[in-house]
């Protein structure tokens, strides 16, 4: 049995949830309303201030759609309570971060600066201290979103292995590798 699916969801008291027909869930909370819709087997339950996610049968197929739904709402419910943040570190000589209205504008060492349009969904602030690293905090209710915003600007100049240059998550372990002139 799925030790993730079977875990009863906790509802904070400002969330409400709403299942409709169709099985599309909707959850309201102070940051704001996410909506996903879930498969037509799974079985949701609202009772309690707790939320269970139920599977018909022992089909491979319904154990893999139980833990995946699980998660997901629970995600949702900690999103419009709490909301997610991702922070992402420039690390490189003349590195730039800058926020523009909702264009985050990157200056990577590429000849032209990357102009990046952020969802409506996701707010980012850049923070450039002086003898630290620019630091892009990126927040959101939507904890896919938010990753995959994160991983569109991590990818524009991914992290190399010799000098560490490049975009990386805050606490980010790099594997270094040696030049070279280390095998003399």
């Amino acid at each position: 049995m799925s030790r993730i699916g079977k875990l009863p969801i906790e509802l904070p008291a400002n969330v409400q949830i709403e299942i409709s027909k169709e099985n599309e869930i909707t959850v309201k909370g102070p940051k704001g309303t996410l909506t996903t819709p879930v498969d037509r087997d799974i079985i949701l339950t609202n009772a309690d201030g707790q939320l269970v996610v139920e599977r018909p049968t022992e089909q491979k197929r319904h154990k893999a759609m139980h833990g995946l739904y699980r998660s997901l709402i629970s995600n949702m419910v900690n999103g419009v309570s709490n909301g997610f943040t991702q922070q992402l570190e420039l690390v490189g000589v003349g590195y730039k971060a800058a926020m523009a209205g909702t264009t985050l504008e990157l200056s990577l060492g590429f000849s032209h600066n990357i102009f990046l349009a952020l969802p409506k969904e996701v707010t980012a602030t850049a923070v450039t201290e002086k003898g630290k690293n620019p630091i892009v905090t990126l927040t959101s209710i939507d904890k896919q979103l938010l990753g995959q915003v994160a991983a569109k600007i991590r990818s524009l100049r991914k992290v190399e292995p010799y000098k560490g240059k490049g975009v990386r998550f805050v606490g980010e372990q790099i594997r270094r590798k040696a030049g070279k002139t280390a095998s003399k």
